[in-house]
């Protein structure tokens, strides 16, 4: 059986993988979901990509963890490239579900479209303090176009502004890069939070990024541990396997 740690993306915490990691539980694996420093609610924002990881890194080293699964999800492959830098002798696999993942240098502002940065952008700017709040009918049509109306609310709830600071923090990824850590992609395949297609696309754009991966893919939204629990703890398992 294995070790999972999830890692959650932009404007969520680690609740967002309770009926995942219940069902992962179930199947008789071990799973763990920390929150990114500076995320959450009522917590300080004022944090870059290098705190955000740190507070993994030392969650993972805290609990002992060792010959894991890391999975991050959207902006979560950010962070699981850098602490996969920092912790490599503790991890089996990483997961990038959904994920980013970014070049040597880039940033992840760099591979979103300019639409969704100008937006960003503004919602920053007319923060107090450096955060973007996302607009609940994004949520709805382009995050969880897969859950009815009711489902989208109460999980729309759960979410608070997320810091701006980590996405504009370039990353050293070299190190990365050479690691012998083996990888898997699960893409949703009605995933729009990035436009369709190999422009600006999860897949297969971040994908190929990896070299040689594992490619599982499954029906749903970029929001599938709210609307899909099962299906995606099923997924997991499968792209974390020996």
């Amino acid at each position: 059986m294995s070790t999972f740690v999830l890692v959650h993306g932009a404007w969520h915490e680690g609740s967002a993988w309770n009926k995942v990691i219940k069902q992962l539980e179930a199947k008789g694996h071990q799973a763990f979901a920390p929150t990114i420093a500076g995320h959450g609610k009522g917590v300080n924002k004022n944090v870059n990509h290098a705190q955000c990881t740190q507070s993994i890194v030392d969650y993972i080293v805290s609990k002992d963890l060792t010959d894991i699964v890391l999975l991050g999800h959207s902006f979560g492959g950010t962070i699981i490239a850098k602490v996969a830098e920092a912790v490599s002798d503790r991890i089996k696999r990483l997961i990038f579900f959904n994920a980013f993942v970014l070049n040597d240098g880039d940033r992840l502002t760099d591979n979103i479209p300019p639409d969704s940065q100008a937006l960003f952008d503004k919602l920053a700017r007319e923060s107090d303090d450096n955060t973007m709040m996302l607009p609940s009918e994004v949520w709805r049509e382009a995050f969880i176009n897969d859950a009815d109306l009711d489902l989208a609310r109460s999980s729309y709830a759960q979410l608070s502004p997320e810091p701006y600071q980590p996405f504009l923090d370039k990353l050293d990824l070299k190190q990365f890069y050479s690691l012998p850590i083996a990888k898997s992609y699960l893409y949703c395949t009605e995933d729009n939070v990035l436009p369709q297609g190999e422009q600006w696309g999860w897949h297969p754009r971040m994908s190929n990024r990896l070299g040689l991966f594992r490619l599982v893919q499954m029906l749903g939204s970029h929001e599938v541990m709210f609307s899909n629990p099962i299906g995606l703890a099923e997924k997991i398992i499968v792209a974390g396997r020996e």
